[in-house]
Formats: C-alpha cells, structure tokens, sequence
C-alpha cells in the first residue's frame, strides 16, 4: 500500500510560541518571533523531505496558507493545497485528506506533525507498514499524550482528533495505536526548547540544522 502523507502548517507568525521560556539551561527567553518562524518552517520542510523519500509515501501533501511554506515546501516536492476552512487542525486536515483522495482514490491517507525535524524515512515506512494492517491508526508522541501521526487506509472514513490529549481521544474512538519503539524521530515532535534539544540529540535535518546555526542556537 502506498499512502499520501498531509503536513499541516500553520501561519508561521506566532509559530511555536512554547519556544519562549526559561526551560534551556541558561534561563534564558529564547527565540524572538522571526527565529521562531524560522524554526517552524525549516521542521515542516524536514518533515516533507523525509516523507516524501520514504518509499511508502506515493504524494506528500503540504496543507497551509502561509505563502512562505507555500512556497518551501512546493519547492520539495510537495502538493500545496490552499484554501482551509478554519475551525482549527482537523477541519484543515479533512480539506486536505479530501484533496488528496481526489487526485490518489487507491491511496491511504496519512496525517503526519509538522513539527518533526529528527524523523527518519525508514521510520516513516516502518510505521506505515503497520497501519497498512488497520483500518485507522495512530502514534503517539514521545510523552504519550498528544499524535505525531494518524492513518486511515483506503475507504476508511478518515477522522482525525489532534490537538490536547489526542492519545486519548483516538483511542476511545476505537483507532488502533501502533505501539513501535523503534521510531524516535517519528514520536519527537518539537514545542519546548527541551523538545528541540531532544531532537538534535536524535539528528536534526538539514533545514533545521542550517537555521539553527544561522540563529547562533
């Protein structure tokens, strides 16, 4: 089974606020806005890249109004679907699982964080080959609370709960969590400064890496 994979990117100003804070180790308040703008969208260009060399993944799909990611993640290769509806993630996430349903009707649908600067390709396919065996599935991330990813496979209704304890709400919704540990790029989504820190230790990609050394980070 192949899948296309959608990434959701908010408006990169007032992006990853939880950036801010005194959680580094020199107490200090963190990126200012433009830095963490920077960040937001070197993670979501980490993310289609590896998505999209992941052998699974027929199309990624870049779902976003801001014209800054319009314009990164088009240049990676990735279909940018325009136009949300509003209400929020998962509003967002159906327009754009119905664009790609569209124009890939064979294909499962995969809803993956944007914020995954340490994922890997072949965590990506390993994580897909297991949903494959489910109707709907999900991950969690790494403090068991929220998702970094969430399927549907072909024909299946695709109905996303991120945002909050979405671990939670998934599983009463009776989707299938994917329980791997083997995948910690995938699970290492990045909101706090400790996140970030977390992820470099894992690998970071290259946009990320290269922003967070022209930030002097």
């Amino acid at each position: 089974m192949t899948w296309s994979v959608l990434v959701p990117v908010k408006p990169l100003e007032g992006a990853k606020t939880r950036l801010v804070g005194p959680d580094g180790p020199d107490g200090s308040n963190g990126p200012d806005a433009a830095a963490r703008a920077e960040l937001a969208l070197a993670f979501a260009c980490d993310t289609v890249m590896a998505a999209a060399a992941c052998p699974r993944v027929g199309l990624v799909f870049a779902v976003t109004d801001d014209p800054r990611a319009h314009e990164a993640l088009g240049a990676l290769g990735a279909r940018v679907v325009d136009g949300e509806p509003g209400g929020g993630l998962n509003p967002a996430l159906a327009h754009g699982a119905a664009r790609a349903r569209a124009e890939r009707p064979d294909e499962g649908v995969c809803a993956l964080s944007a914020d995954l600067p340490a994922l890997r390709p072949d965590e990506l396919d390993r994580v897909l080959a297991d949903a494959g065996l489910h109707a709907r599935s999900f991950a969690a991330d790494a403090q068991g609370v929220g998702t970094t990813l969430y399927a549907a496979a072909p024909g299946a209704a695709f109905l996303p709960a991120f945002e909050g304890r979405s671990r939670m709400r998934h599983r009463s919704l009776g989707t299938v969590e994917l329980l791997r540990t083997d995948v910690p790029g995938l699970r290492r989504d990045v909101d706090t400064r400790v996140d970030l820190a977390l992820a470099r230790a894992l690998g970071v990609g290259p946009h990320t890496s290269k922003a967070l050394g022209r930030l002097g980070l």
